[in-house]
């Protein structure tokens, strides 16, 4: 047991014993403190904190909930793998009778490497780059196809109107523009490979609430996305063809904790949730159609390691919740300031 775990009185006690005895003790002198041996027996500049383990935790879990300094930069990258499959049942219907029944599989995995950077606007208003290059390889019945390409490049900011304290939650606002710099959904041609973006401009607005109670820090996220529609298309599909899509708005939450098990070591348990309206589509006939909404869900797991007072590596694992998630996604991050 270390002289810090001893209880205070005890503390200060060893604490007279160690210091000299003074020649005469002056009429002014004041007797020692259990406070002053508490903020003798602190810890040392430079030695690891669970506080700053933590904030480095959310930093990475979600960077929406960090801010730097004003004219500071920071660099990010990030390495995600998501794994899709699905059982798809193929039947046709002749005279009211089922005649073709069958179960076609597809599987979809995507490698994505996200280069990010934070430069500090002012100490309160951070500004944000994410360039993501994606690696994606589907297969179905009959076709199969990879491509690489950058996917849609992000423009963020982050603004927390008040200023931050440990006794009460922390506000942080975002805004984000998705451009749609990824090859499009609806511009592949059947065969000639994957597309690695949406299609379409979005724009998002978002508030994050965090608060530190060491050794756990508390999270929770809300945010709502609407995206412009993608016109002048010419997509076959089927025997129609496709010329406007209308994404409809999504809404999303999320909410979590991450817990320091040690001055290098925090684990994170988080869950988030996205409710997407349904697409309307426009065909060359002049016909229109709705798809249905979606629902997508997802449970992750982390783990944070620090590696230096700078550098906190975290990976996480997510599960998919819903129809419309992901079944796998393993996510590596790495935060790098300077």
């Amino acid at each position: 047991m270390t002289i810090r775990t001893l209880p205070v009185c005890l503390a200060a006690t060893l604490l007279l014993l160690a210091l000299p005895a003074p020649a005469q003790e002056s009429p002014e002198a004041k007797p020692a403190s259990a406070d002053a041996a508490r903020d003798a027996l602190a810890k040392k500049e430079g030695e690891g904190e669970q506080t700053a383990l933590l904030k480095q935790t959310l930093s990475a879990v979600d960077k929406q909930y960090s801010l730097i300094r004003s004219q500071q930069f920071q660099f990010g990258y990030d390495l995600n793998y998501t794994y899709i499959g699905q059982e798809k049942i193929i039947s046709d219907l002749s005279a009211g009778n089922i005649t073709l029944f069958e179960i076609e599989n597809t599987s979809s995995h995507t490698v994505t490497n996200t280069f990010s950077a934070d430069y500090g606007v002012l100490d309160n208003l951070t500004a944000n780059l994410t360039l993501p290059v994606l690696s994606k390889y589907s297969e179905a019945r009959g076709a199969k196809g990879l491509s690489n390409s950058i996917g849609d490049i992000g423009l963020g900011v982050r603004w927390q109107p008040i200023p931050a304290r440990r006794d009460r939650p922390n506000l942080t606002l975002t805004g984000n523009l998705r451009l749609p710099s990824g090859r499009s959904p609806y511009k592949v041609i059947a065969g000639s490979g994957q597309a690695t973006g949406s299609g379409v401009a979005a724009f998002s607005l978002g508030l994050n609430v965090n608060r530190i109670v060491d050794p756990v820090a508390l999270f929770g996220s809300l945010n709502v996305t609407a995206s412009l529609p993608a016109k002048n298309l010419w997509q076959v599909n089927n025997t129609r063809i496709l010329t406007r899509v209308a994404p409809g708005a999504s809404i999303g939450f999320g909410l979590g904790f991450a817990y320091a098990l040690s001055y290098g070591i925090s684990t994170t348990l988080s869950f988030q949730e996205a409710i997407s309206a349904g697409s309307k589509l426009t065909f060359a006939d002049g016909k229109t159609a709705k798809t249905l909404m979606q629902t997508s869900g997802m449970l992750n797991l982390g783990l944070g390691y620090r590696v230096s007072p700078k550098t906190t590596v975290n990976l996480s694992v997510g599960v998919g919740l819903t129809a419309d998630s992901p079944n796998l996604s393993l996510d590596l991050n790495l935060p790098l300031a300077f």
